[in-house]
C-alpha cells in the first residue's frame, strides 16, 4: 500500500513538471528578425538591390532605394548574413537572433576593382616637343581619360640640363598646370604620371622644351590681356616679345628704371593692389608696398613713377602722394591735395624738383593737370575746369614738356567711356599746348602716351571709342609739321606702353 502511494506521488510530480514545461512555452515565439542597411564604404551612399541571404539558409531579400532590408520569421539562433551586389565585394556580418528584439546589421561594401581598367597614357600637349618658350612661365597641358570614369590624379616631373634639380608637382586634379620661373637658356625635360588610385600609375613619354636666353635689348614694355588677367611683356626694336609676368596674376603699369635695371609694376590682390619690382628678364620679383598701398577712384586708371636716377617709387593713395624705396623701406608722404581731389597719375623729376600730377573726383572727372615742386608749390596749371576724362601723364627728358591725353568731346558717363581722346604736349617754358593726334582716325581714342627716350617720338595706345574693342600700341613723331607724318603700329592687342 505504501509502495502504491509512492508511485502515485511520483507520477503526479512528473505530470506537474510536464504541465509546467508546456505552460512555459505557451505564447513564446521561436523566431525573430534581422534588419539592416547596405552602404558604400567611404561615402555611406545607400546601395539599392543588394542581395541579402543568411547561413543557415532562411530567406533571400533585396535592399530598397535607401539600402535597407528585413528578414522576417528567422528561427532563433546564430547566423552569418551576406550582402552581395554586382560591382562590389561581398560582405558578411554575424547575427544572433533571439525572440525579443530585431537584430540590426550594417554592411559597408567596397567597390570591386577586379575588372577595373587603368587610365590611358597621358598625351603631352603643351609645351610642344622641342618648343622654344619666349617666357619664364610654362603652361603645361596634357590629355588622359579613365575607362571606368574613376577620378584621376596627376603628377609632373620636371628637370633641366643646367642643374641636377628634379621638381615634382603632385596631387594635380586638372589636366593643366602653370609653373614659373623657368631658367633662361635651359633645356627642360618633363613627363606626367596618372593614377586612378586602383591600378598601377601610368607614365607618359618624356618631352622636351627650351627657354630663350635672357633678352638684353628689350626697351619696350606693354601689357596684354590674357584670359582676363593683364600680363606684362617686353620687346626689342624688331618686335621680338618676351613674357615677363604670369598669366595667373593681374599685373600692369610697367615702369622701367634704367639705373636700377629693374621694372616696377602694379599687381592686384583681390580688391587691393601693390607695387612690385622685377629684373628685366622677369625674375627676382619683389613686393614693395605693404600697409600703405596705391588707391584711387579706379585701380586700373592709376599709375606710378620711378625717376631715372632715383631709388624712390612714387604712387597715389586717394588725395595723397607717397614715395617708398624700391626695397620697401622709407615710406613717406610727399604731397596732399588742398581741395580733397584724388590723385590718379604722377610723373616725377627729382633732379629738376618737378612733380606732374593729374587729379579728379571720385568719378574720374573734374580733372586737373598741373606741376608742383617738392614743397607743394604749384608751378604750372596745364589743364583744369573742363568736362571729360584725361589719362596718361609723362615728363620729357628735359623736364620742359608734359605729355598727356584728354577727351576733347567733354563726354562724361558712369562707365568712364571716352569719345575723342587726343594727345597733347604742353611746353612749360612757352606755356603752349600742341595737339599731336592729327592723324588719329575718327571714332578712336589716343591714350596712355609716353615719350621716346630721345623725345622725338611718342608711344601710345589707340582703340575704338566703343570701349570694348582691341587696343593696339603705336608710335608717332612729336614734330608733325611734315604732312607726311604717319603712325606706325608696333604691337597688336597691347596697351599701357613704356619706352626707356
Amino acid at each position: 500500500m505504501k509502495a502504491n502511494y509512492i508511485n502515485i506521488t511520483i507520477i503526479g510530480i512528473l505530470f506537474l513538471f510536464i504541465l509546467s514545461c508546456s505552460e512555459d512555452k505557451i505564447g513564446e515565439s521561436q523566431t525573430g528578425s534581422i534588419t539592416g542597411t547596405v552602404v558604400e564604404v567611404g561615402t555611406n551612399e545607400p546601395i539599392e538591390n543588394a542581395r541579402i541571404s543568411s547561413q543557415p539558409l532562411t530567406t533571400t531579400v533585396f535592399t530598397d532605394e535607401n539600402g535597407k532590408f528585413e528578414l522576417d520569421n528567422v528561427p532563433v539562433g546564430e547566423y552569418s548574413v551576406e550582402a552581395r551586389k554586382e560591382g562590389f565585394l561581398g560582405g558578411f556580418e554575424p547575427a544572433n537572433v533571439v525572440s525579443s528584439d530585431p537584430v540590426n546589421v550594417i554592411f559597408e561594401l567596397e567597390v570591386s576593382t577586379a575588372d577595373n581598367l587603368p587610365p590611358t597614357t597621358p598625351v603631352l600637349l603643351s609645351p610642344g616637343d622641342n618648343e622654344v618658350l619666349q617666357s619664364i612661365e610654362a603652361d603645361f597641358a596634357w590629355d588622359s581619360s579613365d575607362p571606368d570614369d574613376d577620378p584621376l590624379t596627376y603628377s609632373i616631373e620636371l628637370r633641366n640640363d643646367i642643374n641636377e634639380e628634379v621638381l615634382t608637382f603632385e596631387n594635380i586634379t586638372d589636366t593643366t598646370f602653370v609653373y614659373s620661373p623657368l631658367t633662361l637658356g635651359a633645356k627642360y625635360f618633363w613627363q606626367v604620371t596618372v593614377t586612378d588610385g586602383i591600378n598601377d600609375p601610368v607614365i607618359s613619354p618624356v618631352r622636351t622644351f627650351s627657354v630663350i636666353n635672357a633678352p638684353v635689348d628689350n626697351r619696350f614694355l606693354f601689357v596684354r590681356n590674357i584670359d582676363g588677367n593683364n600680363v606684362i611683356f617686353s620687346s626689342d626694336e624688331d618686335g621680338n616679345e618676351f613674357q615677363l609676368t604670369s598669366k595667373s596674376k593681374n599685373s600692369y603699369r610697367p615702369r622701367r628704371n634704367v639705373a636700377a635695371n629693374r621694372i616696377a609694376y602694379l599687381q592686384t590682390n583681390g580688391s587691393d593692389v601693390d607695387i612690385y619690382t622685377m629684373a628685366r628678364d622677369g625674375t627676382d620679383k619683389q613686393k614693395v608696398t605693404s600697409q600703405v598701398q596705391p588707391k584711387g577712384f579706379d585701380l586700373g586708371e592709376i599709375n606710378i613713377a620711378w625717376p631715372p636716377t632715383s631709388d624712390m617709387i612714387y604712387f597715389p593713395r586717394f588725395d595723397k602722394l607717397y614715395r617708398i624705396n624700391s626695397n620697401g623701406q622709407g615710406l613717406e608722404e610727399v604731397y596732399q591735395t588742398t581741395d580733397g581731389s584724388l590723385i590718379s597719375e604722377v610723373d616725377v623729376s627729382e633732379n629738376s624738383d618737378i612733380i606732374a600730377l593729374k587729379t579728379n573726383n571720385i568719378n574720374g572727372y573734374d580733372i586737373s593737370i598741373f606741376t608742383i615742386d617738392f614743397d607743394g608749390n604749384v608751378l604750372n596749371n596745364i589743364l583744369s575746369g573742363v568736362d571729360g576724362a584725361a589719362s596718361g601723364l609723362n615728363l620729357s627728358v628735359t623736364n620742359q614738356l608734359v605729355l598727356y591725353s584728354y577727351d576733347v568731346s567733354g563726354f562724361e558717363s558712369a562707365d568712364y567711356r571716352r569719345l575723342d581722346s587726343r594727345m597733347f604736349v604742353y611746353d612749360m617754358v612757352d606755356e603752349t599746348t600742341t595737339d599731336i593726334s592729327d592723324q588719329k582716325e575718327n571714332g578712336t581714342n589716343d591714350l596712355e602716351p609716353i615719350f621716346s627716350p630721345n623725345e622725338a617720338e611718342v608711344i601710345f595706345t589707340n582703340t575704338s571709342n566703343d570701349g570694348i574693342s582691341q587696343r593696339d600700341v603705336y608710335k608717332v613723331q612729336v614734330d608733325q609739321d611734315d604732312n607726311n607724318v604717319e603712325r606706325e603700329l608696333l604691337y597688336e592687342n597691347a596697351f599701357m606702353p613704356d619706352w626707356e
